[in-house]
């Protein structure tokens, strides 16, 4: 019994080695930590990584190790959720990303990822875009403003063109001026902490829904919540307002728009509720991509830049609130803006 014993912790041994040759020669980096936070193992390409090196680093709490990081403070906010692009610990370090997963009873394996050429092509991407719609912005607005010149009157064989030219135009305008708005909130980090008062927010989301429709829909403001929040006012006023004028454009006429502003926990959630058409549920999970669109046809007649969404999107994700989306074909959609404790700010009573 003794041989068999002694036979088995070799074969244990024999393979735990194996396994630790096998960590190290991934080209990610694996730490593993235990209840306390505290990191037993990594593999060697956490050196090159994250500057951790064996046997200082052994033993040494995790998020302590790497504060006064971007790493440290994700890890200090809980992990919470795979970020695709953070900086390295290291002076000059690649860009990162990393996630957490837990392993076993309370213990994790942080793993980190050299995404650096991809950043790199993502930055490419941003900064193209970004430029062709600043070279674009020019000559459309020449164009838009000659054709305000042109009077259907003199030529009214060509009224329905010019109608349609100037239709054109100002769409092409809009869409340049969200592919700005969205180049600019993608090379923004973090968002200002104004104190944004809600009670006069509302008031014009209320008031711009009402002109939107134009007496077309029944239009409701419920304001459960007294709370205001701290943020962008400008970012957040636009995503608000994308949630407003879609309900107003996707909704037929005779349907009702409801916009809210409730607490939910320690947080806060403004939320846009209408009658409208609805969405597939296999469209719901796009939703938020550049120019994704669930009919083409009708997206075009009603206006839309196909960009609203990921507007939206990106100011919730610099204020650190969700966008949560319920919809029933023929029956109405529901878009939430969910805003955790920290953007929240009370009024004292």
């Amino acid at each position: 019994m003794t041989r068999v014993r002694q036979q088995a912790q070799s074969e244990s041994v024999r393979w735990l080695a194996e396994l630790r040759r096998s960590a190290d020669a991934l080209p990610d980096a694996s730490v593993l930590v235990d209840q306390r936070g505290r990191i037993r193992w990594f593999n060697h390409t956490a050196g090159s990584l994250l500057g951790l090196f064996r046997p200082q680093d052994r033993g040494h709490e995790l998020g302590a190790r790497f504060a006064g990081t971007e790493l440290g403070a994700w890890l200090r906010h809980g992990g919470m959720g795979p970020v695709t692009d953070i900086a390295s610990p290291l002076p000059e370090g690649p860009r990162l990303g990393v996630m957490l997963i837990p392993v076993g009873r309370r213990a994790r394996i942080l793993l980190a990822r050299d995404v650096s050429a991809i950043s790199r092509l993502e930055q490419m991407r941003r900064d193209f875009v970004a430029n062709v719609s600043h070279e674009l912005r020019t000559p459309l607005t020449v164009i838009h403003g000659y054709l305000e010149l042109l009077d259907p009157n003199d030529v009214p064989a060509l009224a329905p063109v010019l109608d349609e030219m100037r239709t054109q135009s100002r769409r092409m305008g809009q869409i340049v001026e969200d592919l700005l708005t969205l180049s600019r909130l993608e090379a923004q980090q973090t968002a200002v902490d104004d104190r944004v008062a809600m009670a006069p927010m509302l008031a014009s989301l209320l008031r711009e829904a009402e002109a939107l429709s134009q007496s077309r829909h029944r239009v409701e403001l419920v304001r459960e919540s007294r709370a205001d929040l701290i943020g962008s006012s400008r970012d957040l006023h636009s995503a608000f307002s994308n949630l407003v004028s879609n309900a107003v454009r996707y909704t037929p006429t005779g349907g009702s728009i409801r916009i809210s502003w409730r607490d939910v926990g320690e947080g806060a959630v403004y939320a846009v509720e209408d009658s409208g058409y609805g969405i597939p549920a296999d469209h719901i999970s796009r939703l938020t991509e550049r120019f994704y669109r669930v009919s083409s046809s009708r997206s075009r007649a009603t206006g839309g830049t196909g960009l609203g969404l990921s507007i939206v999107k990106h100011v919730l994700s610099l204020h650190q609130a969700e966008l949560h989306i319920e919809s029933r074909p023929g029956k109405g959609s529901t878009f939430s803006c969910e805003f955790p404790a920290a953007r929240i700010q009370r009024t004292a009573t």
